[in-house]
């Protein structure tokens, strides 16, 4: 180990801000700089001996170049497969289940045979909002047609008498708001 290599770990080790990972390596390596045992170094830092090993040898190999790196192949691996993601992406993206305007978590998890945690990250991971629509929605409801006109109606004229209001001889009371409009 050089000056400037046991300057550099001297001060990674020191560092209350620096990333634990590399705090506990700089620690191991001045150790055994100093000629501690791997097992002594490993009881002392809480990590096992075979990490205080793949350390050493991986600063023999390449320095301090990569000592905070994880190396390729290590971690956690992904647990959903990549081939349920597309199917979870395709289904959100091209299909509706049956008798419904949209997916929604639960829906999509037992149409994928997932669970909804999963089918929330997929959606979350690729900005996937399948409850958010840019277009208009057409109603399933059989007296939508009548309705529409009745509301659109009643936004174009709002004192305009009803249908059921002319029967009843009462004056129908305007909308919310524009009784004290205009008067």
């Amino acid at each position: 180990m050089s000056a400037g290599q046991r300057e550099v770990l001297e001060s990674l080790a020191r560092s209350q801000s620096g990333a634990h990972r590399e705090v506990v390596r700089a620690k191991a390596l001045l150790m055994a700089a100093d000629g501690v045992a791997n097992t002594a170094i490993a009881a002392a830092l809480s990590v096992s001996p075979a990490s205080v090993k793949s350390w050493r040898d991986r600063f023999a190999e390449e320095g301090l170049a990569k000592l905070g790196q994880v190396r390729k192949g290590r971690g956690r691996k992904p647990s959903i497969p990549q081939s349920k993601i597309d199917e979870i992406v395709d289904l959100t993206q091209n299909y509706r289940p049956k008798g419904e305007t949209h997916w929604s978590c639960r829906t999509m998890a037992a149409a994928a045979g997932v669970s909804k945690s999963t089918v929330q990250l997929v959606w979350h991971a690729r900005g996937l909002k399948p409850h958010r629509v840019a277009t208009f929605k057409l109603s399933n409801d059989p007296r939508f047609e009548e309705k529409l006109v009745d509301v659109v109606g009643l936004y174009m004229n709002p004192r305009a008498p009803r249908g059921a209001d002319v029967s009843s001889g009462g004056e129908r009371p305007s909308p919310p708001g524009l009784s004290q409009q205009a008067r």
